[in-house]
Protein backbone atom coordinates (compact mmCIF):
# COMPACT_ATOMS: atom_id res chain seq x y z
CA UNK A 1 0.00 0.00 0.00
CA UNK A 2 2.83 2.48 0.76
CA UNK A 3 4.54 1.94 -2.74
CA UNK A 4 0.65 2.50 -4.08
CA UNK A 5 0.44 6.01 -2.39
CA UNK A 6 4.46 6.80 -3.42
CA UNK A 7 3.62 6.23 -7.01
CA UNK A 8 0.40 8.15 -6.95
CA UNK A 9 2.39 11.05 -5.10
CA UNK A 10 4.89 10.84 -7.82
CA UNK A 11 2.59 11.22 -10.44
CA UNK A 12 0.68 14.09 -8.88
CA UNK A 13 3.90 15.76 -8.52
CA UNK A 14 5.04 14.93 -12.22
CA UNK A 15 1.77 16.50 -13.18
CA UNK A 16 1.78 19.54 -11.88
CA UNK A 17 5.51 20.04 -12.96
CA UNK A 18 5.06 19.03 -16.59
CA UNK A 19 1.74 21.88 -16.27
CA UNK A 20 4.56 24.46 -15.04
CA UNK A 21 6.67 23.83 -17.53
CA UNK A 22 4.68 24.06 -20.16
CA UNK A 23 3.20 27.30 -18.69
CA UNK A 24 6.53 28.87 -18.38
CA UNK A 25 8.23 28.23 -21.81
CA UNK A 26 4.76 28.99 -23.96
CA UNK A 27 2.94 31.61 -21.42
CA UNK A 28 6.22 34.47 -22.07
CA UNK A 29 4.38 36.98 -24.22
CA UNK A 30 0.55 36.91 -22.63
CA UNK A 31 -0.82 39.27 -20.22
CA UNK A 32 -0.38 39.24 -16.12
CA UNK A 33 -2.24 38.29 -13.23
CA UNK A 34 -1.14 39.71 -10.43
CA UNK A 35 2.29 39.79 -11.06
CA UNK A 36 1.82 36.32 -12.97
CA UNK A 37 1.98 34.99 -16.41
CA UNK A 38 -1.46 34.30 -17.34
CA UNK A 39 -0.98 30.50 -18.80
CA UNK A 40 0.78 29.82 -15.08
CA UNK A 41 -2.05 31.38 -13.68
CA UNK A 42 -4.83 29.16 -15.30
CA UNK A 43 -2.34 26.10 -14.40
CA UNK A 44 -2.25 26.67 -10.77
CA UNK A 45 -6.33 27.90 -11.04
CA UNK A 46 -7.16 24.01 -13.08
CA UNK A 47 -5.03 21.91 -10.16
CA UNK A 48 -6.78 24.27 -7.44
CA UNK A 49 -10.10 23.89 -8.12
CA UNK A 50 -9.27 20.41 -8.49
CA UNK A 51 -7.83 19.71 -5.22
CA UNK A 52 -10.68 21.81 -3.32
CA UNK A 53 -13.55 19.67 -4.79
CA UNK A 54 -11.38 16.48 -4.09
CA UNK A 55 -11.78 17.31 -0.40
CA UNK A 56 -15.54 16.85 0.18
CA UNK A 57 -15.50 14.36 -2.70
CA UNK A 58 -12.90 11.74 -0.32
CA UNK A 59 -14.87 12.71 2.62
CA UNK A 60 -17.86 11.11 1.38
CA UNK A 61 -16.29 8.71 -0.97
CA UNK A 62 -18.26 9.93 -4.13
CA UNK A 63 -17.47 10.89 -7.82
CA UNK A 64 -21.01 12.61 -8.48
CA UNK A 65 -19.80 16.04 -8.82
CA UNK A 66 -16.12 15.48 -10.89
CA UNK A 67 -17.36 15.66 -14.30
CA UNK A 68 -18.94 18.80 -13.03
CA UNK A 69 -16.23 20.24 -10.84
CA UNK A 70 -13.92 19.21 -14.91
CA UNK A 71 -16.22 21.77 -16.78
CA UNK A 72 -16.56 24.32 -13.96
CA UNK A 73 -12.53 24.53 -13.84
CA UNK A 74 -12.66 25.07 -18.25
CA UNK A 75 -15.69 27.72 -17.32
CA UNK A 76 -13.20 29.64 -14.52
CA UNK A 77 -9.98 29.27 -17.17
CA UNK A 78 -11.99 30.95 -19.73
CA UNK A 79 -13.33 33.70 -17.54
CA UNK A 80 -9.80 34.09 -15.96
CA UNK A 81 -8.57 34.93 -20.15
CA UNK A 82 -10.94 36.60 -20.90
CA UNK A 83 -10.65 38.94 -17.49
CA UNK A 84 -7.19 39.63 -17.98
CA UNK A 85 -6.41 39.29 -21.19
CA UNK A 86 -6.11 41.96 -23.61
CA UNK A 87 -8.90 43.41 -25.59
CA UNK A 88 -11.21 40.86 -27.65
CA UNK A 89 -10.69 39.99 -31.74
CA UNK A 90 -13.84 37.72 -33.09
CA UNK A 91 -11.42 34.93 -33.45
CA UNK A 92 -10.64 35.36 -29.69
CA UNK A 93 -14.55 35.14 -28.92
CA UNK A 94 -15.37 32.74 -31.50
CA UNK A 95 -12.59 30.66 -29.26
CA UNK A 96 -14.36 31.45 -25.99
CA UNK A 97 -17.50 30.82 -26.84
CA UNK A 98 -17.04 27.43 -28.65
CA UNK A 99 -15.08 26.33 -25.56
CA UNK A 100 -17.93 27.63 -22.96
CA UNK A 101 -20.36 26.26 -25.02
CA UNK A 102 -18.37 22.52 -25.24
CA UNK A 103 -17.79 22.59 -21.49
CA UNK A 104 -21.58 23.73 -20.92
CA UNK A 105 -23.05 20.67 -22.52
CA UNK A 106 -20.27 17.87 -21.56
CA UNK A 107 -20.48 18.96 -18.04
CA UNK A 108 -23.88 18.67 -18.30
CA UNK A 109 -24.63 15.71 -19.73
CA UNK A 110 -22.12 14.03 -17.59
CA UNK A 111 -23.35 15.41 -14.86
CA UNK A 112 -27.40 14.19 -14.97
CA UNK A 113 -25.93 11.00 -16.51
CA UNK A 114 -23.87 9.68 -13.21
CA UNK A 115 -26.69 11.15 -11.15
CA UNK A 116 -29.28 8.40 -13.29
CA UNK A 117 -27.11 5.92 -13.98
CA UNK A 118 -25.42 5.75 -10.85
CA UNK A 119 -21.98 4.96 -9.62
CA UNK A 120 -18.80 5.62 -11.79
CA UNK A 121 -17.18 2.02 -12.41
CA UNK A 122 -13.97 4.05 -12.80
CA UNK A 123 -13.75 5.49 -9.84
CA UNK A 124 -15.16 2.28 -7.52
CA UNK A 125 -11.98 1.02 -5.65
CA UNK A 126 -10.29 3.99 -5.97
CA UNK A 127 -11.82 6.76 -4.56
CA UNK A 128 -11.56 5.34 -0.93
CA UNK A 129 -7.80 5.59 -1.20
CA UNK A 130 -6.98 9.14 -0.58
CA UNK A 131 -3.70 9.56 -2.91
CA UNK A 132 -4.88 7.42 -5.74
CA UNK A 133 -8.27 9.33 -5.67
CA UNK A 134 -6.21 12.44 -5.64
CA UNK A 135 -3.97 11.18 -9.27
CA UNK A 136 -7.79 11.34 -10.73
CA UNK A 137 -8.63 14.92 -9.69
CA UNK A 138 -4.89 16.00 -10.44
CA UNK A 139 -4.96 14.03 -14.20
CA UNK A 140 -8.46 16.18 -14.37
CA UNK A 141 -6.84 19.85 -14.06
CA UNK A 142 -4.16 18.69 -16.21
CA UNK A 143 -6.37 17.62 -18.40
CA UNK A 144 -7.83 20.69 -18.64
CA UNK A 145 -5.05 23.31 -19.06
CA UNK A 146 -3.45 21.24 -21.73
CA UNK A 147 -7.34 21.23 -23.99
CA UNK A 148 -7.18 25.06 -23.50
CA UNK A 149 -3.20 25.83 -23.85
CA UNK A 150 -3.53 26.73 -27.43
CA UNK A 151 -6.99 28.98 -26.43
CA UNK A 152 -4.68 30.65 -23.38
CA UNK A 153 -1.94 31.51 -25.45
CA UNK A 154 -3.83 32.78 -28.04
CA UNK A 155 -6.14 34.86 -25.84
CA UNK A 156 -3.43 36.34 -23.89
CA UNK A 157 -1.35 37.35 -26.72
CA UNK A 158 -0.83 41.28 -26.88
CA UNK A 159 -0.96 40.74 -30.83
CA UNK A 160 -4.72 41.08 -32.41
CA UNK A 161 -5.81 37.98 -33.74
CA UNK A 162 -6.82 38.42 -36.95
CA UNK A 163 -10.25 35.91 -38.66
CA UNK A 164 -8.23 34.07 -41.43
CA UNK A 165 -9.16 30.47 -43.39
CA UNK A 166 -7.31 29.36 -40.59
CA UNK A 167 -10.86 30.28 -38.30
CA UNK A 168 -13.19 29.05 -40.46
CA UNK A 169 -11.90 26.12 -41.21
CA UNK A 170 -10.71 25.34 -37.80
CA UNK A 171 -14.96 26.10 -36.74
CA UNK A 172 -16.32 24.10 -38.82
CA UNK A 173 -14.03 20.84 -38.16
CA UNK A 174 -14.84 21.64 -34.20
CA UNK A 175 -18.80 22.36 -35.39
CA UNK A 176 -19.05 19.03 -37.01
CA UNK A 177 -17.09 17.50 -34.20
CA UNK A 178 -19.37 18.39 -31.83
CA UNK A 179 -22.74 17.71 -33.75
CA UNK A 180 -21.18 14.26 -33.97
CA UNK A 181 -20.47 13.76 -29.90
CA UNK A 182 -23.59 15.92 -29.51
CA UNK A 183 -25.93 12.83 -31.12
CA UNK A 184 -24.00 9.79 -30.30
CA UNK A 185 -24.70 10.55 -26.78
CA UNK A 186 -28.23 11.47 -27.18
CA UNK A 187 -28.37 8.40 -29.56
CA UNK A 188 -27.34 6.14 -26.48
CA UNK A 189 -29.36 7.89 -24.40
CA UNK A 190 -32.81 7.36 -26.29
CA UNK A 191 -31.60 3.27 -26.93
CA UNK A 192 -30.55 2.84 -23.31
CA UNK A 193 -34.31 4.80 -22.23
CA UNK A 194 -36.09 1.61 -24.42
CA UNK A 195 -36.81 -1.20 -21.54
CA UNK A 196 -36.45 -3.73 -24.51
CA UNK A 197 -32.91 -2.64 -24.42
CA UNK A 198 -31.79 -2.97 -20.96
CA UNK A 199 -28.71 -4.99 -20.60
CA UNK A 200 -27.66 -5.04 -24.56
CA UNK A 201 -25.51 -2.72 -26.28
CA UNK A 202 -25.98 -0.14 -29.05
CA UNK A 203 -25.28 -0.92 -32.59
CA UNK A 204 -27.26 1.40 -34.70
CA UNK A 205 -27.44 5.18 -35.79
CA UNK A 206 -23.59 6.49 -35.55
CA UNK A 207 -22.85 3.19 -33.40
CA UNK A 208 -23.74 1.48 -36.19
CA UNK A 209 -20.07 3.16 -38.01
CA UNK A 210 -18.28 3.62 -34.85
CA UNK A 211 -18.04 1.85 -31.90
CA UNK A 212 -17.14 4.99 -30.06
CA UNK A 213 -18.58 7.67 -32.14
CA UNK A 214 -18.47 10.38 -29.26
CA UNK A 215 -14.84 10.48 -28.89
CA UNK A 216 -14.81 10.90 -32.55
CA UNK A 217 -16.35 13.80 -32.46
CA UNK A 218 -14.11 14.92 -28.96
CA UNK A 219 -11.16 14.58 -30.73
CA UNK A 220 -12.01 16.14 -33.77
CA UNK A 221 -13.31 19.24 -32.19
CA UNK A 222 -10.12 20.02 -30.37
CA UNK A 223 -7.99 19.51 -33.74
CA UNK A 224 -10.55 22.75 -34.86
CA UNK A 225 -9.79 24.53 -31.75
CA UNK A 226 -6.19 23.92 -32.30
CA UNK A 227 -6.33 24.84 -36.16
CA UNK A 228 -8.27 28.08 -35.28
CA UNK A 229 -5.24 28.79 -33.41
CA UNK A 230 -2.28 28.37 -35.54
CA UNK A 231 -1.94 31.72 -37.33
CA UNK A 232 -0.86 33.09 -33.75
CA UNK A 233 1.16 30.61 -32.32
CA UNK A 234 5.37 31.22 -32.36
CA UNK A 235 8.39 29.99 -30.90
CA UNK A 236 8.02 27.43 -27.67
CA UNK A 237 4.10 28.60 -28.21
CA UNK A 238 3.81 25.37 -30.67
CA UNK A 239 4.03 23.19 -27.28
CA UNK A 240 0.11 23.96 -27.27
CA UNK A 241 0.10 20.88 -29.84
CA UNK A 242 -0.03 18.69 -26.51
CA UNK A 243 -4.05 19.72 -26.51
CA UNK A 244 -5.42 17.93 -29.54
CA UNK A 245 -2.46 14.96 -28.98
CA UNK A 246 -3.22 14.64 -25.19
CA UNK A 247 -7.23 14.12 -26.24
CA UNK A 248 -6.03 11.27 -28.70
CA UNK A 249 -3.64 9.84 -25.61
CA UNK A 250 -6.20 10.13 -22.88
CA UNK A 251 -9.13 8.48 -25.13
CA UNK A 252 -7.72 5.66 -27.07
CA UNK A 253 -4.65 4.71 -24.93
CA UNK A 254 -5.97 5.46 -21.00
CA UNK A 255 -9.14 6.46 -19.86
CA UNK A 256 -11.17 5.97 -22.69
CA UNK A 257 -11.30 3.23 -25.10
CA UNK A 258 -9.69 0.73 -23.35
CA UNK A 259 -11.46 0.77 -20.46
CA UNK A 260 -14.84 0.87 -22.24
CA UNK A 261 -13.29 -1.90 -24.80
CA UNK A 262 -12.67 -4.04 -20.96
CA UNK A 263 -15.91 -3.61 -20.23
CA UNK A 264 -17.68 -4.34 -22.95
CA UNK A 265 -15.90 -7.46 -23.87
CA UNK A 266 -16.53 -8.87 -20.12
CA UNK A 267 -20.05 -8.11 -20.72
CA UNK A 268 -21.17 -9.00 -24.28
CA UNK A 269 -17.81 -11.06 -25.27
CA UNK A 270 -19.69 -14.45 -25.58
CA UNK A 271 -22.72 -13.52 -27.44
CA UNK A 272 -22.66 -13.81 -30.88
CA UNK A 273 -24.22 -10.34 -32.06
CA UNK A 274 -21.69 -8.82 -30.07
CA UNK A 275 -18.68 -10.37 -31.79
CA UNK A 276 -20.53 -9.88 -34.91
CA UNK A 277 -20.62 -6.08 -33.96
CA UNK A 278 -16.97 -5.96 -33.25
CA UNK A 279 -15.62 -7.35 -36.03
CA UNK A 280 -17.39 -5.35 -38.54
CA UNK A 281 -17.49 -2.03 -37.08
CA UNK A 282 -14.33 -0.04 -36.67
CA UNK A 283 -13.18 1.07 -32.97
CA UNK A 284 -13.18 4.62 -33.95
CA UNK A 285 -12.48 6.05 -37.51
CA UNK A 286 -15.63 4.71 -40.28
CA UNK A 287 -12.70 4.03 -42.57
CA UNK A 288 -10.98 1.72 -39.87
CA UNK A 289 -11.33 -1.87 -39.81
CA UNK A 290 -13.65 -4.17 -36.85
CA UNK A 291 -11.45 -6.25 -34.73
Amino acid sequence: MKNKNLQALAVILVAVVIAALVAWAAGDKGGLVRGWPLLLFCAALSFGIQWVAFIPAYLLKTERFYDLAGSLTYLALLASAARFGPPRSLADTLLLMMCGLWALRLGTFLFLRIHKDGADKRFTEIKTHFWRFAVSWTLQGLWVFFTLCPVLIVVASPAWHYTTAWTVAGAVLWAAGFAIEIVADWQKRQFKAEPQNAGRFIQSGLWAKSRHPNYVGEMLLWFGIFIMCVPMLQDWQWVSIVSPLFIVLLLTKVSGVPLLEASSDARWGQEAAYKAYKANTPVLWPWGKGG
